[in-house]
């Protein structure tokens, strides 16, 4: 491995010791392409180093109101803004057929990760729930390493190791990986099977929030047929 990223064995062996050495972005980078890292795995390795690629994005606790327009334009299409630590802080009509919990949970539980492991309602919704969860904790780990001794993010950890055996299972495996389009299937107790394809946007003006957006798969109705339970829900 040494020889490989270019560094003396004493100072990769001091590395893997964890002794408080100097590495610049550039051994990190080297290290990163011998052990063939993802560039989500890179990405995390820096931010670990305390030398992320970006400067420290400052925390935005609300919605503003042009997002909140924002999502509320893409109906039929489920969407909301995500708080730097996955926190639901906005989401349109579209989303709360989808997910009508989502009006009813408490602040503290208002959160994606919370959600998605420890929600039984929302367990029940989402297809594929093994895979899609973990994907979901994967991203997680990654979107907030900056922000991992945050008390916020360590009670939420603490709170969903005691909540979720699944989360208490993954979540020393320390899977990191990057957003990733795809299509999320839900089993909807009232408008039936849908599919919609996930995506997410980073506002340039807000760089901390996440605007996620379930779009309309071409030649499927899943978006009509949540919005026709609009007239009787």
């Amino acid at each position: 491995m040494a020889l490989l990223a270019g560094v003396s064995v004493t100072w990769y062996t001091w590395l893997e010791q964890g002794r408080p050495i100097n590495a610049s972005v550039d051994v990190l980078d080297a290290l990163a392409r011998t052990l063939r890292l993802s560039e989500a795995e890179h990405q995390h390795l820096l931010t670990l180093a305390g030398r992320p690629a970006t400067d420290s994005i400052p925390d935005t606790d609300h919605a503003p109101d042009a997002l909140v327009r924002l999502i509320a334009s893409m109906d039929p299409a489920p969407a909301y803004v995500l708080g730097p630590r996955w926190e639901f802080l906005a989401w349109n009509r579209a989303q709360r057929l989808l997910y009508p919990m989502i009006d009813q949970l408490a602040d503290g539980d208002r959160n994606l990760l919370w959600v998605m492991f420890a929600e039984p309602t929302a367990r029940a919704l989402v297809g594929d729930w093994d895979e899609q969860a973990r994907r979901i904790l994967a991203e997680f780990r990654a979107g907030t390493a900056e922000r991992r001794t945050d008390p916020q993010v360590v009670q939420l950890v603490g709170r969903l190791v005691d909540a979720s055996p699944e989360f208490a299972e993954w979540w020393p495996q320390l899977d990191v990986a990057q957003f990733e389009t795809r299509v999320r299937r839900y089993h909807h107790p009232v408008a039936g099977d849908l599919a919609f394809e996930y995506q997410q946007l980073t506002p340039s003006e807000w760089p901390s929030l996440k605007v996620v957006c379930q779009l309309p798969l071409p030649g499927d109705d899943s978006a009509e047929r949540l919005a026709a339970w609009r007239s009787i829900a």
